[in-house]
Protein backbone atom coordinates (compact mmCIF):
# COMPACT_ATOMS: atom_id res chain seq x y z
CA UNK A 1 0.00 0.00 0.00
CA UNK A 2 1.47 3.38 -0.75
CA UNK A 3 2.13 5.81 2.17
CA UNK A 4 -1.08 8.30 1.08
CA UNK A 5 -3.64 5.74 0.05
CA UNK A 6 -6.50 5.73 2.65
CA UNK A 7 -6.32 2.93 5.25
CA UNK A 8 -9.76 0.67 4.47
CA UNK A 9 -11.79 -0.69 7.58
CA UNK A 10 -15.41 -2.39 7.05
CA UNK A 11 -17.87 -0.77 9.43
CA UNK A 12 -19.97 -4.41 10.10
CA UNK A 13 -16.71 -5.81 11.62
CA UNK A 14 -15.86 -2.98 13.99
CA UNK A 15 -20.20 -3.19 14.65
CA UNK A 16 -19.77 -7.12 15.82
CA UNK A 17 -16.96 -6.42 17.86
CA UNK A 18 -18.35 -3.65 19.50
CA UNK A 19 -21.08 -5.72 20.65
CA UNK A 20 -19.35 -8.44 21.83
CA UNK A 21 -17.13 -5.96 23.89
CA UNK A 22 -20.64 -4.78 25.07
CA UNK A 23 -21.77 -8.14 25.78
CA UNK A 24 -18.83 -9.32 28.12
CA UNK A 25 -19.37 -5.94 30.44
CA UNK A 26 -23.31 -6.29 30.41
CA UNK A 27 -25.25 -9.60 30.75
CA UNK A 28 -28.71 -7.67 29.61
CA UNK A 29 -27.25 -6.73 25.50
CA UNK A 30 -28.90 -9.09 23.57
CA UNK A 31 -28.59 -9.28 19.80
CA UNK A 32 -31.52 -9.44 17.27
CA UNK A 33 -31.11 -10.33 13.52
CA UNK A 34 -33.38 -11.15 10.42
CA UNK A 35 -31.59 -13.88 8.50
CA UNK A 36 -28.21 -11.03 7.66
CA UNK A 37 -26.27 -12.12 10.73
CA UNK A 38 -23.84 -13.60 8.73
CA UNK A 39 -23.62 -10.63 6.61
CA UNK A 40 -23.46 -8.01 9.13
CA UNK A 41 -21.06 -10.33 10.96
CA UNK A 42 -23.33 -10.48 14.36
CA UNK A 43 -23.38 -14.23 14.17
CA UNK A 44 -19.76 -13.86 15.81
CA UNK A 45 -21.96 -12.00 18.88
CA UNK A 46 -23.95 -15.70 18.73
CA UNK A 47 -21.40 -18.02 19.24
CA UNK A 48 -20.04 -16.21 22.32
CA UNK A 49 -23.43 -15.84 23.88
CA UNK A 50 -26.29 -18.14 22.38
CA UNK A 51 -27.96 -17.40 24.88
CA UNK A 52 -28.48 -13.60 23.83
CA UNK A 53 -28.75 -14.29 19.97
CA UNK A 54 -32.04 -14.74 17.85
CA UNK A 55 -32.24 -14.38 14.46
CA UNK A 56 -35.99 -14.42 13.71
CA UNK A 57 -35.73 -15.01 10.04
CA UNK A 58 -36.69 -13.09 7.17
CA UNK A 59 -39.62 -11.21 9.12
CA UNK A 60 -38.42 -7.76 9.73
CA UNK A 61 -41.96 -6.71 11.75
CA UNK A 62 -41.11 -9.40 14.25
CA UNK A 63 -37.36 -8.76 14.45
CA UNK A 64 -38.93 -5.51 15.37
CA UNK A 65 -41.55 -6.76 17.60
CA UNK A 66 -39.64 -9.22 19.64
CA UNK A 67 -37.34 -6.95 20.21
CA UNK A 68 -39.71 -4.51 21.95
CA UNK A 69 -40.85 -7.09 23.72
CA UNK A 70 -37.11 -8.31 25.17
CA UNK A 71 -36.78 -4.58 26.17
CA UNK A 72 -39.67 -4.10 27.93
CA UNK A 73 -38.68 -7.17 29.95
CA UNK A 74 -35.35 -4.82 30.96
CA UNK A 75 -33.15 -5.72 28.15
CA UNK A 76 -30.53 -3.87 26.12
CA UNK A 77 -31.33 -4.85 22.74
CA UNK A 78 -29.49 -4.49 19.28
CA UNK A 79 -31.69 -5.55 16.18
CA UNK A 80 -30.12 -5.47 12.59
CA UNK A 81 -30.27 -6.27 9.38
CA UNK A 82 -30.16 -4.19 5.79
CA UNK A 83 -31.70 -0.30 5.90
CA UNK A 84 -33.89 -1.43 2.71
CA UNK A 85 -35.81 -3.65 5.14
CA UNK A 86 -34.95 -1.92 8.51
CA UNK A 87 -37.24 0.76 8.51
CA UNK A 88 -38.11 0.07 5.07
CA UNK A 89 -40.67 -3.25 5.80
CA UNK A 90 -41.20 -2.67 9.44
CA UNK A 91 -41.64 1.33 10.55
CA UNK A 92 -45.25 0.42 11.67
CA UNK A 93 -43.81 -1.93 14.25
CA UNK A 94 -40.78 0.48 14.94
CA UNK A 95 -43.27 3.79 15.29
CA UNK A 96 -46.05 1.72 17.70
CA UNK A 97 -44.10 -0.97 19.34
CA UNK A 98 -40.91 0.83 19.90
CA UNK A 99 -41.00 4.53 19.87
CA UNK A 100 -44.69 4.88 21.13
CA UNK A 101 -44.41 3.31 24.46
CA UNK A 102 -43.15 5.24 26.98
CA UNK A 103 -42.69 3.07 30.55
CA UNK A 104 -42.05 5.22 33.71
CA UNK A 105 -42.70 8.76 31.57
CA UNK A 106 -39.38 7.58 29.56
CA UNK A 107 -39.76 8.15 25.75
CA UNK A 108 -39.87 4.72 23.90
CA UNK A 109 -38.13 1.35 24.65
CA UNK A 110 -34.45 0.73 24.72
CA UNK A 111 -34.20 -0.89 21.61
CA UNK A 112 -31.02 -0.03 19.15
CA UNK A 113 -32.08 -0.52 15.34
CA UNK A 114 -28.40 -0.82 13.28
CA UNK A 115 -28.72 -1.06 9.59
CA UNK A 116 -26.29 -1.83 7.62
CA UNK A 117 -26.35 -1.48 3.25
CA UNK A 118 -27.71 2.03 3.10
CA UNK A 119 -27.47 4.58 0.68
CA UNK A 120 -26.38 4.08 -3.42
CA UNK A 121 -23.01 2.36 -2.34
CA UNK A 122 -24.74 -1.05 -2.10
CA UNK A 123 -24.29 -1.21 -5.84
CA UNK A 124 -24.63 -4.24 -7.09
CA UNK A 125 -27.64 -5.32 -5.20
CA UNK A 126 -29.33 -2.66 -7.13
CA UNK A 127 -32.12 0.04 -6.90
CA UNK A 128 -34.51 -2.08 -4.74
CA UNK A 129 -32.11 -2.03 -2.02
CA UNK A 130 -30.26 0.95 -2.05
CA UNK A 131 -32.52 2.79 0.50
CA UNK A 132 -32.06 6.30 0.21
CA UNK A 133 -35.45 7.45 2.19
CA UNK A 134 -34.34 5.80 6.08
CA UNK A 135 -32.93 9.23 7.37
CA UNK A 136 -36.11 10.82 6.30
CA UNK A 137 -38.13 8.41 8.14
CA UNK A 138 -36.54 7.60 11.12
CA UNK A 139 -35.71 11.23 12.18
CA UNK A 140 -39.56 12.03 12.04
CA UNK A 141 -40.33 9.19 14.31
CA UNK A 142 -40.07 10.70 18.00
CA UNK A 143 -38.27 9.45 20.50
CA UNK A 144 -35.91 8.25 18.14
CA UNK A 145 -32.09 9.12 17.50
CA UNK A 146 -30.34 8.96 14.26
CA UNK A 147 -26.35 8.04 13.55
CA UNK A 148 -24.74 7.94 10.60
CA UNK A 149 -21.33 6.99 11.28
CA UNK A 150 -18.43 7.90 9.08
CA UNK A 151 -16.06 4.98 9.43
CA UNK A 152 -15.22 2.19 12.32
CA UNK A 153 -14.21 4.27 14.96
CA UNK A 154 -17.22 6.28 14.73
CA UNK A 155 -19.41 2.83 14.15
CA UNK A 156 -17.47 1.30 17.54
CA UNK A 157 -18.00 4.52 19.38
CA UNK A 158 -21.62 5.14 18.76
CA UNK A 159 -21.92 1.36 19.16
CA UNK A 160 -20.91 2.12 23.03
CA UNK A 161 -22.95 5.20 23.07
CA UNK A 162 -26.12 3.76 22.06
CA UNK A 163 -25.63 0.74 24.93
CA UNK A 164 -24.89 3.24 27.93
CA UNK A 165 -27.97 5.42 27.03
CA UNK A 166 -31.64 4.33 27.39
CA UNK A 167 -34.04 4.15 24.49
CA UNK A 168 -34.47 4.24 20.79
CA UNK A 169 -31.89 4.69 18.16
CA UNK A 170 -31.22 4.08 14.70
CA UNK A 171 -27.49 3.76 12.92
CA UNK A 172 -27.25 3.49 9.62
CA UNK A 173 -23.92 1.68 8.31
CA UNK A 174 -22.14 1.36 4.73
CA UNK A 175 -21.95 -2.02 3.09
CA UNK A 176 -18.58 -1.27 1.31
CA UNK A 177 -15.34 -0.58 3.78
CA UNK A 178 -14.34 2.68 3.93
CA UNK A 179 -11.26 5.14 4.99
CA UNK A 180 -10.81 5.88 8.58
CA UNK A 181 -11.90 9.59 8.93
CA UNK A 182 -10.77 9.40 13.22
CA UNK A 183 -7.97 8.16 14.83
CA UNK A 184 -7.55 4.39 14.86
CA UNK A 185 -6.27 4.10 18.24
CA UNK A 186 -9.89 5.02 19.14
CA UNK A 187 -10.92 1.52 18.61
CA UNK A 188 -10.38 0.26 21.91
CA UNK A 189 -10.02 3.33 23.43
CA UNK A 190 -13.66 4.42 24.82
CA UNK A 191 -12.83 6.89 26.60
CA UNK A 192 -10.81 8.85 24.21
CA UNK A 193 -13.92 7.92 21.39
CA UNK A 194 -16.60 8.47 23.40
CA UNK A 195 -15.60 12.06 23.90
CA UNK A 196 -16.75 12.88 20.43
CA UNK A 197 -19.44 11.00 20.19
CA UNK A 198 -22.30 12.01 21.76
CA UNK A 199 -25.93 12.17 20.75
CA UNK A 200 -26.61 16.24 19.55
CA UNK A 201 -23.02 17.34 18.74
CA UNK A 202 -20.94 17.35 15.43
CA UNK A 203 -17.24 17.38 15.26
CA UNK A 204 -15.21 19.74 13.30
CA UNK A 205 -12.67 17.72 11.29
CA UNK A 206 -11.55 20.86 9.72
CA UNK A 207 -11.84 24.36 10.67
CA UNK A 208 -12.30 27.04 8.04
CA UNK A 209 -13.79 30.83 7.42
CA UNK A 210 -14.84 30.73 3.77
CA UNK A 211 -17.06 27.88 3.75
CA UNK A 212 -19.09 25.42 5.61
CA UNK A 213 -19.51 20.93 4.32
CA UNK A 214 -21.71 19.58 6.77
CA UNK A 215 -21.46 15.23 5.83
CA UNK A 216 -22.44 12.41 7.88
CA UNK A 217 -21.17 8.74 6.38
CA UNK A 218 -19.23 7.54 3.37
CA UNK A 219 -19.43 11.91 2.41
CA UNK A 220 -17.39 12.58 5.47
CA UNK A 221 -14.05 11.53 4.02
CA UNK A 222 -15.22 13.10 0.87
CA UNK A 223 -15.95 16.59 2.46
CA UNK A 224 -12.15 16.37 3.69
CA UNK A 225 -10.74 15.78 0.29
CA UNK A 226 -13.23 19.10 -1.53
CA UNK A 227 -11.81 21.04 1.37
CA UNK A 228 -8.48 19.73 0.44
CA UNK A 229 -9.19 20.96 -3.06
CA UNK A 230 -10.70 24.23 -2.28
CA UNK A 231 -7.44 25.29 -0.30
CA UNK A 232 -5.41 24.15 -3.21
CA UNK A 233 -7.25 25.59 -6.03
CA UNK A 234 -9.41 28.54 -4.96
CA UNK A 235 -7.11 29.44 -1.64
CA UNK A 236 -10.56 28.82 0.43
CA UNK A 237 -10.64 27.74 3.77
CA UNK A 238 -13.38 25.20 4.64
CA UNK A 239 -14.44 24.00 7.51
CA UNK A 240 -15.41 20.18 7.88
CA UNK A 241 -18.25 19.12 10.05
CA UNK A 242 -19.26 15.30 10.78
CA UNK A 243 -23.00 15.18 11.08
CA UNK A 244 -23.14 11.95 12.59
CA UNK A 245 -25.98 12.56 14.92
CA UNK A 246 -28.40 13.83 12.42
CA UNK A 247 -31.22 13.64 15.24
CA UNK A 248 -30.55 15.48 17.31
CA UNK A 249 -28.54 18.19 15.19
CA UNK A 250 -26.01 20.04 16.86
CA UNK A 251 -27.76 23.70 16.03
CA UNK A 252 -25.12 25.48 17.92
CA UNK A 253 -22.41 23.99 15.60
CA UNK A 254 -24.21 25.13 12.51
CA UNK A 255 -25.28 28.38 13.81
CA UNK A 256 -21.93 29.05 14.50
CA UNK A 257 -20.67 27.45 10.92
CA UNK A 258 -23.03 30.02 9.49
CA UNK A 259 -22.31 33.07 11.48
CA UNK A 260 -18.58 32.64 10.48
CA UNK A 261 -18.48 30.92 7.13
CA UNK A 262 -21.37 32.53 5.38
CA UNK A 263 -22.70 29.56 3.13
CA UNK A 264 -23.43 25.77 3.97
CA UNK A 265 -22.92 22.80 1.63
CA UNK A 266 -24.44 19.53 2.51
CA UNK A 267 -23.29 15.88 1.16
CA UNK A 268 -24.99 12.90 2.15
CA UNK A 269 -25.90 9.26 0.90
CA UNK A 270 -29.38 9.78 0.47
CA UNK A 271 -31.93 11.69 -0.86
CA UNK A 272 -32.05 14.85 -1.15
CA UNK A 273 -35.45 15.67 0.35
CA UNK A 274 -36.10 14.66 4.42
CA UNK A 275 -32.36 13.68 5.21
CA UNK A 276 -29.59 15.24 6.66
CA UNK A 277 -29.46 17.92 4.14
CA UNK A 278 -32.80 19.04 5.08
CA UNK A 279 -32.03 18.72 9.06
CA UNK A 280 -29.27 21.02 9.18
CA UNK A 281 -31.16 23.82 6.39
CA UNK A 282 -34.15 23.46 8.77
CA UNK A 283 -31.65 24.23 11.73
CA UNK A 284 -30.06 27.07 10.06
CA UNK A 285 -32.70 28.31 8.70
CA UNK A 286 -34.53 28.72 11.88
CA UNK A 287 -31.34 30.35 13.43
CA UNK A 288 -29.19 31.95 10.84
CA UNK A 289 -29.88 31.68 7.22
CA UNK A 290 -27.14 31.30 4.62
CA UNK A 291 -26.90 29.80 1.20
CA UNK A 292 -27.40 26.46 1.39
CA UNK A 293 -26.94 23.59 -1.43
CA UNK A 294 -27.44 20.20 -0.53
CA UNK A 295 -25.54 17.18 -2.44
CA UNK A 296 -27.49 13.98 -2.31
CA UNK A 297 -29.49 11.33 -4.56
CA UNK A 298 -31.75 13.78 -6.61
CA UNK A 299 -34.84 12.36 -5.70
CA UNK A 300 -34.94 9.33 -7.50
CA UNK A 301 -33.82 5.82 -7.19
CA UNK A 302 -30.83 4.05 -7.67
CA UNK A 303 -29.80 1.83 -9.97
CA UNK A 304 -27.23 -1.38 -10.14
CA UNK A 305 -23.74 -0.97 -10.36
CA UNK A 306 -21.14 -3.36 -9.98
CA UNK A 307 -18.22 -2.97 -7.08
CA UNK A 308 -15.93 -0.78 -9.61
CA UNK A 309 -18.80 1.02 -10.70
CA UNK A 310 -20.07 2.35 -7.63
CA UNK A 311 -18.35 5.59 -8.08
CA UNK A 312 -19.67 6.37 -11.16
CA UNK A 313 -23.42 6.01 -9.92
CA UNK A 314 -22.17 8.20 -6.92
CA UNK A 315 -20.67 10.64 -9.74
CA UNK A 316 -24.02 10.68 -11.39
CA UNK A 317 -25.71 12.45 -8.37
CA UNK A 318 -22.46 14.39 -7.70
CA UNK A 319 -21.13 12.92 -4.86
CA UNK A 320 -17.62 13.59 -4.85
CA UNK A 321 -15.58 15.38 -3.57
CA UNK A 322 -14.62 17.12 -6.98
CA UNK A 323 -18.12 18.69 -7.06
CA UNK A 324 -18.77 19.27 -2.99
CA UNK A 325 -15.55 21.48 -3.76
CA UNK A 326 -17.31 23.31 -7.19
CA UNK A 327 -20.92 23.76 -5.46
CA UNK A 328 -19.43 25.39 -2.43
CA UNK A 329 -16.72 27.94 -4.34
CA UNK A 330 -19.81 29.07 -6.50
CA UNK A 331 -22.52 29.48 -3.32
CA UNK A 332 -22.77 33.20 -2.78
CA UNK A 333 -21.38 33.70 0.69
CA UNK A 334 -23.39 35.81 3.33
CA UNK A 335 -21.27 38.27 5.12
CA UNK A 336 -21.56 38.35 9.24
CA UNK A 337 -24.12 40.27 10.44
Amino acid sequence: MLPDEPVLTDMRTAYAEALIREGRGNPDVVVMGADTTDSLKTSKFGREFPDRFFNVGIAEGNLVTISAGLAASGKTVFASTYAIFLPGRAVDQIRNNVAYPSPGGRGGLNVKLVASHGGLSVGPDGGSHQQLEDISIMRTIPNFRVMIPADTVAVSALTRMMAAEYGPFYMRMARSKTPLVYDDDDHNNGAAADKRFEAGRANVLRDGSDCTIAACGITVSMALEAADLLRREKQMSCRVLDMFSVKPIDGRALEKAARQTGRILTAEEHNIIGGMGSAVAESVSESYPVPIKRIGALDAFGESARDAEVPLLLQKHGITPFNMAQQAGALERLPER
